[in-house]
This record gives structure tokens, C-alpha cells and sequence, in this order.
């Protein structure tokens, strides 16, 4: 049996400012793809489950990019090209695996996953299986789902799991081939906007729970919530339940109506708590702590790249010099142009420095600091966490501390959240000796700080990835919104 392996996957924030070129893409192909093999991602995850269950893998073209704003139109259209000749060019294959994440939005394309999927299958037709696995923060679509033999979004926030849901797609092609099933998903939609809501605590554990209870009824599948992307002007934005099943649609629409009826009744437990900078640093300062009990983690959710923000934002830590706090540290603020001064000068040097700001005026104006350089770094790492194995590259990255404060910065190059404590290491620091570790991330931090960290305090300043998701205009929905409009309806069940 032959699996193709293909995908093209990125959030989209449409509220930046810049479009995504082919430029801000990392491009695998061939052996590149295959070498992922043993990654915790959802690639490495697919390419696994063909050498585990005894099938070839045969690798087309996997893109992603860091989530950015809009894609440009014919840097898509090269891409999905690229797939469907790839297809067309090889050896018949048994089936079609593909990466996705759920949320792409191309110029003049609001729903990019849709749109691929159409492309590949008016060139395969309707008996060629073809599954998919998807983040979980993807707006997605009845008509992709129906394009698709099946649908996994991973299940938790880190997305621990995404290897483990390309896996199941990659089986599901199995069982079609050897068994003739014929799958069906059937999309539930709410009218929800749902903020980053992290699985590994309640209400978003409890929630997922019921979800994948639902799993153990005969004829299931899987069962998928995904919690949408609000940080996006499309026409279908919103939460959505996709349940697949063996081929019976009335069970897989019955399944999810249940489960969106118990979401909606239960949506006022996921309004999130928001605080400024300032109060969040001194909600963490009042904190009962000790040198054993691990570090105060105070994120910045705002200003997380993993939803599109430029990561160069100085609302937290500007809060934190004016605090004047001691034994703290800040991983990582993205300014290439200060990581380059640091490491023109090199350790032990002491230089002037104007740190981020430098994208809009939203996430901060530039800080004006003397620092002292501590230790320099190339920016490249292996995670730890989340995508356990997987590469990433910060670009040159600097430890900096200014002359007048005890707060040491992370300065890195490139555009990411923080994932885990491996920026901090490569630089010479342990997390667990500080009492304040800052970082910038919405919940994907958790997979790596949560067993480390004391407490965890949300700080939620003006940025792109704000909980205060009532200021992003909304110009392509019609249909009123939770928690922005109190004229959202769903049709519950009682």
C-alpha cells in the first residue's frame, strides 16, 4: 500500500497588516519530509504511522509558515499546483494524507483548506481516500468535510497530539483500503468566539473530556472541536464540533449537536480573565512564593506570534523595569537589529540599544536601554515540548541586562513563541532559578512551564492576539457573535 504525504498549513490572522509570501514559507519535499520521521508533529506523526502499519510513504510538498497575515494569492496557487502535478506525476497511490491547519485564508480565498482539497479531488475524483489532521484552531467548513474521508483536529491546547491525529488519519486510509469503509463528517458550527482556551485546565479539560467520551459510541471515529481562530474576518469564522463516523450522518449530526448544545450552555465559563501589564506584574509580585516552589510564569497573550502578532512588543516587559523586579527574566522578545548589535559587540560588551516597537505602535513603543551582553547564541534549538524533536530556528540571539535593572532579556531574531525552557538554556539559563520567567504565548507555553512554574499569570496588553477580541472589526460576518454581540443565537438542545 502507497500513502501520498502533502499539506500546506497556516493561521491566518487577517488583521496584519503585511500579506505572506512565498518567502515567509519553509518548504519540504522528498527525503525532507520523510526526515521528520520520529518529530512529535503532525508530519512526523504520518510518516510514522505509514512505516508502523507497513505502508510506503510517498512525500509530495509540505508548506508552513510562522501564522502572518493573509496569503498572497499566487504563492498559493504555486503551491497547490505543485501538489496536485506531484500527484498527477507519481505512481497510483492507495491514498492522500494531507497536513493542514484549518485556518488558511488566501487572497480572495476564504477558505483555503476547502479550496485545496476541491483542487486535488477534480483531479482524482471521489474514490481515492483522502484524510486530513488539522489544528484545532482552524474555522472550518461542511464543504471541506465533505471533500475529506475524514477529519482530525488534535484534541489538546498545547497541541501535544498533533502527531497522534495525522496518525489516526493515516490509519483511517487503512481501514478504507482493506475494509471499504466509506466515512462521513458532519460539521456543527456555533456562533462562538472562543478565546485561547488551553486544555490541560478546567473548563477547556473538563470540556474536552465529553468530547472524546463520545468517541466510545459504535460507528465513531472521531470526534473534533475545533475551537476556531477569532483572530480572522472571514464570513465562516466561529467554534465548531466535527464528528466522523463509519458512513451513518444522521449519528454523526446527532453526536454533534449534543455536544455543541452542552458547549453553548456552558459558554460563559470560557470569558477569560484580562489584565494590563501592570496589573498582571503586580498580581504575580503579590503571589506567596518560595526558591523551591518553581518560578511565577507571567505570559504575554497578546503579543503571541503563534496567532500572528510580530513578538516585538514592550507592554510586559516595560511593566517589569518600572516594577523594578528582581530575579526575572524575559524569553524572548523578536528585534533582529538588537540581537545584531549584541553580537557585533560580543560578550561582555555594553552597548545602546532601542528594543522593539518597531512593527506598529499596537504592541508598545521602543524601550531605550543600556545593556550589558551576557552570552550570544546562533537561535538554533530542538523543542522539547510541544513538536518534541522537531528544529527551530530563532536566528542570533542575545541575554541581555540593563545596567540599571536585574531583569535579564532574551533577544531573538526570528519571529515564534515560546515553546519551552530550551531559548533560555541555550543561553546559559535555568528558569527554575528565577522567581519571575516572562515569555510571550498564548497556552502553548504550558506543554513546557506548566509542571515547572508556581503559578501562571495572564497578562493581556493591546496586541494582535488580545482576549479583547471586540475591537477587530467584523466587515465579512453577517451572523451575530458570542461573547461580542448579545444577539447570538444557537439553536441548543434543552
Amino acid at each position: 500500500m502507497r500513502i501520498a504525504i502533502a499539506g500546506i498549513s497556516h493561521e491566518t490572522n487577517t488583521y496584519c497588516q503585511s500579506p505572506t509570501t512565498r518567502s515567509d514559507f519553509y518548504e519540504l519535499r522528498g527525503e525532507r519530509i520523510l526526515d521528520t520521521l520520529g518529530q512529535e508533529s503532525d508530519l512526523g506523526g504520518a510518516v510514522g504511522a505509514c512505516e508502523r502499519l507497513g505502508v510506503e510513504a510517498v512525500p509530495l510538498l509540505f508548506v508552513s509558515a510562522q501564522p502572518s497575515g493573509t496569503i498572497e494569492h499566487d504563492t498559493y496557487l504555486d503551491f497547490r499546483q505543485e501538489i496536485v502535478d506531484s500527484l498527477s506525476d507519481i505512481e497510483p497511490v492507495d491514498g492522500l494524507v494531507l497536513c493542514l491547519h484549518g485556518a488558511g485564508v488566501v487572497d480572495g480565498i476564504e477558505d483555503m483548506e476547502a479550496d485545496l482539497v476541491g483542487a486535488i479531488r477534480n483531479l482524482v475524483g471521489r474514490n481515492l481516500p483522502i484524510t486530513a489532521s488539522f489544528d484545532l484552531h482552524g474555522n472550518v467548513t461542511q464543504k471541506m468535510a465533505d471533500l475529506l474521508d475524514g477529519t482530525f483536529a488534535c484534541h489538546h491546547y498545547p497541541h501535544v497530539d498533533l502527531h497522534e491525529r495525522s496518525s489516526e488519519a493515516v490509519a483511517l486510509i487503512v481501514r478504507m483500503v482493506n475494509e471499504g469503509i466509506r466515512p462521513t463528517s458532519v460539521v456543527t458550527h456555533l456562533p462562538m468566539l472562543l478565546p485561547t482556551t488551553t486544555t490541560f485546565i478546567d473548563p477547556g479539560k473538563s470540556r474536552l473530556e465529553k468530547m472524546l467520551a463520545a468517541e466510545a459510541e459504535d460507528g465513531v471515529i472521531d470526534v473534533s472541536w475545533f475551537h476556531g481562530f477569532p483572530y480572522t474576518d472571514v464570513a465562516h469564522v466561529g467554534t465548531y464540533i466535527v464528528v466522523t463516523t463509519e458512513g451513518d450522518r444522521a449519528q454523526a449530526a446527532r453526536i454533534g449537536r449534543v455536544l455543541a448544545s452542552e458547549l453553548w450552555h456552558d459558554r460563559a465559563l470560557f470569558e477569560p480573565k484580562s489584565l494590563s501589564a501592570d496589573e498582571a506584574v503586580l498580581e504575580a509580585v503579590n503571589l506567596p512564593w518560595s526558591a523551591d516552589a518553581g518560578p511565577i510564569v507571567i505570559h504575554e497573550t497578546s503579543d503571541n506570534c503563534g496567532g500572528g502578532a510580530p513578538g516585538d512588543g514592550t507592554h510586559l516587559l516595560r511593566a517589569m523595569l518600572d516594577a523594578g523586579l528582581t530575579q526575572a527574566c524575559f524569553g524572548f522578545i523578536v528585534d533582529a537589529e538588537v540581537a545584531a548589535q549584541a553580537h557585533a559587540a560580543g560578550v561582555g560588551g555594553t552597548i545602546e540599544v532601542s528594543l522593539g516597537g518597531k512593527t506598529d505602535d499596537l504592541h508598545g513603543d521602543p524601550l531605550t536601554l543600556s545593556v550589558y551582553i551576557k552570552a550570544l547564541h546562533d537561535g538554533r534549538i530542538t523543542l522539547q515540548s510541544m513538536f518534541r524533536g522537531a528544529p527551530l530556528n530563532l536566528g542570533p540571539m542575545a541575554r541581555l541586562q540593563p545596567v540599571d535593572s536585574e531583569v535579564e532579556i532574551i533577544v531573538a531574531s526570528r519571529r515564534s513563541q515560546t515553546f519551552d525552557p530550551e531559548p533560555f538554556l541555550a543561553l546559559g539559563m535555568d528558569v527554575n532559578r528565577y522567581r519571575f520567567v516572562a515569555l510571550k504565548s498564548s497556552n502553548h507555553f504550558r506543554a513546557g512551564f506548566q509542571h515547572l512554574a508556581s503559578a501562571i499569570v495572564t497578562a493581556d496588553p493591546p496586541g494582535l492576539t488580545t482576549h479583547h477580541i471586540e475591537v477587530f472589526p467584523r466587515q465579512r460576518t453577517s451572523q451575530p457573535l458570542w461573547p461580542i454581540d448579545e444577539r447570538a443565537r444557537f439553536e441548543a438542545l434543552e
